[in-house]
């Protein structure tokens, strides 16, 4: 498995209040815990709102998870050329837009957007839903590539997720305890329109959510897509974060677990999550 979409909280590294909330710490060793036993053999390490645009707390954990695991970060707006050079070679793969949890200049967001895809082919990531989403689809669509987190997040998003999904946007399938929508018929309408648009992530350690990722999400997501479960498991996000298919075996051995069973094959019985309102 590769998981599209986590944090690592260290408290050894700055974190910025947002909305008078702190998050506990989740450091690399609480992820690995949490995961142990579902393969997991890399991922995606997002910066939160929390931790605004600090890049120690990445850099320290890629350098410690090492290959095949990669950065979503969170740009200063006086950002140079070199300091997003600097972060490309250090395994960030993408700057991330968090449109939920604050305002942002959208002329400003489309230039850097451009600029980091123009300089190291980064995609651009947005944590945002409804209206908003509806308003930013004409600049979205001009942009090289993107990705939407947990599903868009509500379903009055759910019309313009499908758009962009037809024009080559990728998804995140995360964060099903913090979303508004129906996650079943969600997934399959993603999944009907461009079977590489999903990616699943975690969302852990799942700050301000209702539930926290289960193992039942991974039931949910077979008996939605069916045969393509290895491609939003695994396949789909590695190639859009563009790596290797098929990860290089770790330092010292191979040190994933098998993934629990699941029902893989569409039309199980794997009832649909309710929806879950965002606080």
């Amino acid at each position: 498995m590769f998981d599209a979409h986590l944090h690592i909280i260290d408290p050894r590294f700055p974190l910025i209040e947002n909305d008078g909330f702190l998050p506990e710490p989740f450091t690399i060793a609480d992820y690995q815990s949490r995961m142990s036993g579902f393969g997991v053999d890399g991922g995606a390490v997002v910066a939160g709102s929390f931790q605004g645009t600090d890049q120690s707390f990445l850099v320290s954990a890629l350098r410690q998870l090492g290959p095949g695991w990669v950065g979503v970060t969170q740009l200063d707006v006086d950002a140079t050329d070199d300091d997003i050079i600097s972060l490309d070679r250090l395994g960030v793969r993408a700057v991330r837009f968090n449109l939920k949890r604050g305002a942002t200049d959208i002329e400003r967001l489309t230039a850097q957007a451009l600029r980091a895809h123009d300089l190291v082919g980064w995609h651009a990531e947005f944590y945002t839903d409804g209206p908003i989403l509806g308003s930013l689809e004409p600049v979205l669509v001009k942009l090289p590539a993107l990705s939407i987190d947990h599903l868009g997040m509500s379903r009055n998003a759910q019309r313009y997720i499908l758009n962009l999904v037809d024009r080559g946007v990728r998804v995140k399938a995360s964060g099903f305890g913090r979303v508004n929508l129906d996650v079943a018929q969600t997934l399959r309408q993603i999944h009907r329109v461009n079977p590489e648009a999903l990616m699943f992530g975690s969302d852990l350690p799942g700050t301000r959510a209702r539930r926290t990722f289960e193992a039942a999400d991974i039931d949910l997501i077979a008996d939605c897509v069916g045969d393509d479960l290895d491609a939003v498991l695994r396949t789909n996000a590695r190639k859009f974060y563009r790596l290797p298919t098929e990860p290089g075996p770790a330092p010292g051995g191979n040190r994933t677990l098998e993934m629990p069973a699941v029902a893989a094959a569409a039309g199980g019985d794997t009832a649909p999550l309710p929806a879950v309102e965002h606080e």
